[in-house]
């Protein structure tokens, strides 16, 4: 692309004005919902064991994200007013009612799961747990390519699918962590097949974005984008030679990959902050555009 004008190179756009708890909600929502589906597999296979485990650690994401959503909002009534009505054209508003439906499900699922409570809702609330999930998982890129950020914007049609990888990767790994080897068969798999699917569909739209590949390329979004690579390669490479034989190698893979998919998280974060300040990332596409249609 051509050398780009700019007003003195002044930043078009303000930056995201979200802290440290949006890339955490990223991760903590993306680990819930797909655990919520992972641990509603596990008990169709008849592997409770792994189930329960896995309704648990469902909870555990999908109860710390309504807390770093209020967190980041500043007031709880600002999260509850987001459900006073359901407006499908607001992704804000969509996923606050999945979260509710998700979190309500999965509560119940979990409150079966271990003390064997409410087994008639039970038998409704498993599979709409993990029939949530999966928007759970990509309804927050959906938030975020709805804005006017280049880097965010214009990864509208991958970004989802690089959310949803990065949950299945977090919900496996998590249950990699927390469970015997011997039962941990399926965990290994959706893990193994999240990291792949984190590595290669980043490396996808960075390589589709063009111009705004550019706020990945340095500062923090870089650092975070290399930590998660290596991460998620090694943690991947020690779970699948030694996963299944070794329980703290799988420990220690499945602490790797949540490292790499929480780091992934960040690195897409980082990279819309800078993408936001360089103006020439937000001009030149715009620019481009405007020739090929006229």
């Amino acid at each position: 692309m051509s050398e780009v004008r700019t007003y003195h190179g002044q930043p078009v756009l303000k930056e995201p004005v979200w802290t440290w708890e949006i890339p955490c909600y990223f991760f903590a929502g993306g680990l819930g919902g797909a655990s919520a589906g992972l641990a509603y597999l596990c008990e169709l296979r008849g592997e409770g064991a792994a189930g329960r485990r896995a309704w648990t650690v469902a909870l555990a994401g999908i109860a710390a994200s309504p807390l770093l959503l209020v967190s980041d909002l500043g007031r709880p009534a600002r999260f509850l007013n987001m459900l006073r009505m359901a407006k499908v054209t607001s992704p804000m508003s969509i996923g606050s009612w999945i979260l509710s439906v998700s979190g309500t499900a999965t509560t119940l699922a979990a409150a079966h799961a271990h003390l064997g409570l409410l087994p008639r809702l039970a038998r409704i609330a498993r599979p709409l747990a993990a029939l949530a999930g999966l928007p759970l998982s990509s309804y927050t890129a959906a938030l975020v390519t709805n804005t006017a950020v280049p880097v965010w914007h214009e990864a509208r049609t991958t970004l989802p699918f690089v959310f949803v990888s990065g949950a299945g990767l977090s919900a496996g790994a998590a249950l990699v962590l927390v469970t015997p080897v011997g039962d941990a068969r399926l965990a290994r798999r959706v893990a193994l097949t999240g990291a792949v699917g984190e590595l290669a569909l980043t490396e996808v739209m960075q390589r589709r974005l063009g111009e705004p590949a550019r706020a990945y390329k340095s500062g923090a979004a870089r650092a975070f984008d290399l930590a998660a690579r290596a991460a998620i390669t090694v943690g991947g490479g020690l779970l699948a030679a030694r996963g299944r034989h070794s329980r703290p190698v799988a420990a220690a893979a499945g602490t790797l990959l949540l490292a790499g998919a929480l780091s992934a998280r960040w690195s897409v974060f980082k990279a819309g902050f800078a993408s936001a300040a360089d103006p020439t990332i937000v001009i030149g596409p715009q620019r481009e555009r405007l020739k090929r249609a006229a």
